[in-house]
């Protein structure tokens, strides 16, 4: 039963073609419907993120799995497949599990090491699974993955370092003050990195959060957002001076806070220090400012060296990562490989002929004084027992093997005559 993997991520495809094929988590129990109703698919999971739309499916033959999957892509978004197509890409068997595990891991993300993946990741199971979209060998493949993931988590560091010129902004702040609870914030304009910014500052304790505009009305709308405080721009000094923490993103061509503005503000301050976040290009902060004893200025080259470095940390402890794949990818292969009927039935032969050899050398030990045709007649008897034992369960189980969702016969053969324990803890 092969699995096969296709979509298209921010890799391969611009953002107006992946927020056309996105499927929103309320929608994913109807498209699961719609993708479950073509004839090859027995099995699937879509993940779907602003980065990605993917689908797992389990398919009964490859080619065939693929082109429904075009076709539901085209069909459930009404999108003209040609617009498309060229974006997609597939896997399949190995490729399709090291990819996912990948994905869990954060390894194939925009940003190595973030961690919102692995939550949706199994986000986009749990749904397959409660829409039983899902049997037993995505059910394993999911939860596998979602262990490696976990274990990437745990083993290596590839998580800690900021790599976000906002996260960045905010490690460097910590730094300076020890620690950043009720601490005073001011943004000047209302550029979308200072937003970002922001939202780090306050879920690290930043409070209160004032923000001023050239428009009054823009930093109105921040200031509600994280509820704060609006400041006319003619005043943003007069409250600066109250700030701890300034952001400053204001698109101007001339620098909105100079050196003696800030030396000023230093007078109110009676010296207490203050810390500068210059994400403009071109600058907003005169840098003569970094010159003033106890003001602390990084401007956006700052934010972007401590973050390229944090990126070769991230770096190194992917490769750990990617040895922990691949060493879970190894055990989710020899798991899949067990399905197969042909393997089975050759491993169910051998153990029965074990069987059969040990009981019989036990008899034949008990029964003394038989001639050489005895012996062979008592040998012929047993192996035409265990070979019409045999016979129909391995029929029927080829026969099955062939069919949609075929391999839980191979399970349940498995499990019944105690091959491995593979029958075991998976739902079918």
């Amino acid at each position: 039963m092969p699995i096969i993997g296709a979509g298209l991520s921010h890799k391969t495809a611009p953002v107006e073609i992946r927020e056309k094929l996105s499927i929103s988590e309320n929608k994913l129990p109807e498209a699961l419907s719609h993708l479950l109703s073509k004839d090859s698919i027995s099995e699937a999971v879509i993940l779907s993120t602003c980065n990605r739309t993917e689908i797992y499916a389990v398919t009964e033959e490859v080619d065939q799995g693929k082109a429904d999957i075009i076709d539901f892509l085209s069909e459930y978004h009404n999108f003209d497949r040609n617009a498309f197509v060229q974006a997609l890409y597939f896997f399949s068997e190995e490729q399709v599990v090291r990819h996912l595990f990948r994905v869990a891991s954060s390894l194939d993300s925009m940003v190595i090491g973030e961690a919102q993946i692995l939550g949706q990741v199994k986000d986009a199971y749990n749904i397959a699974y409660e829409n039983k979209a899902t049997s037993l060998v995505l059910n394993r493949l999911f939860r596998h993955a979602v262990e490696c993931g976990k274990r990437v988590r745990t083993e290596t560091a590839i998580g800690e370092a900021p790599v976000s010129v906002s996260y960045a902004a905010v490690q460097l702040a910590k730094n300076v003050f020890e620690t950043l609870v009720d601490r005073a914030v001011m943004v000047v304009g209302a550029g979308k990195m200072s937003v970002l910014t922001i939202k780090h500052l306050v879920s690290n304790g930043a409070n209160p959060i004032m923000v001023t505009n050239r428009t009054y009305e823009k930093a109105q709308e921040i200031a509600c957002e994280f509820n704060g405080i609006a400041v006319p721009f003619n005043e943003r000094f007069e409250k600066m001076a109250q700030a701890d923490i300034v952001i400053s993103s204001t698109g101007a061509q001339n620098y909105v806070i100079t050196a003696d503005d800030v030396r000023n503000l230093m007078k109110k301050r009676k010296g207490r220090p203050i810390f500068f976040i210059d994400i403009a290009v071109p600058r907003d902060v005169d840098p003569e400012v970094a010159e003033i004893e106890n003001v602390f200025v990084y401007d956006i080259d700052d934010l972007k060296n401590v973050v390229d470095e944090n990126l070769k940390e991230r770096k190194k402890e992917a490769e750990k990562a990617e040895k922990i794949v691949e060493e879970e990818v190894s055990e989710f292969l020899a798991w899949l490989a067990s399905l197969d009927v042909v393997p089975t039935i050759k491993e169910l032969n051998r153990i029965a002929n074990e069987i059969k050899e040990y009981e019989l050398e036990k008899a034949l030990k008990r029964l003394n004084g038989l001639n050489e045709d005895q012996v062979e007649i008592i040998r012929a008897l047993a192996h035409g027992i265990v070979n019409k034992m045999l016979h129909t369960p391995i029929v029927k189980v080829k026969e099955a093997a062939a069919r949609k969702r075929g391999y839980r016969y191979v399970v349940a053969l498995r499990y019944l005559f105690g091959l491995d324990e593979s029958g075991k803890g998976d739902e079918s």
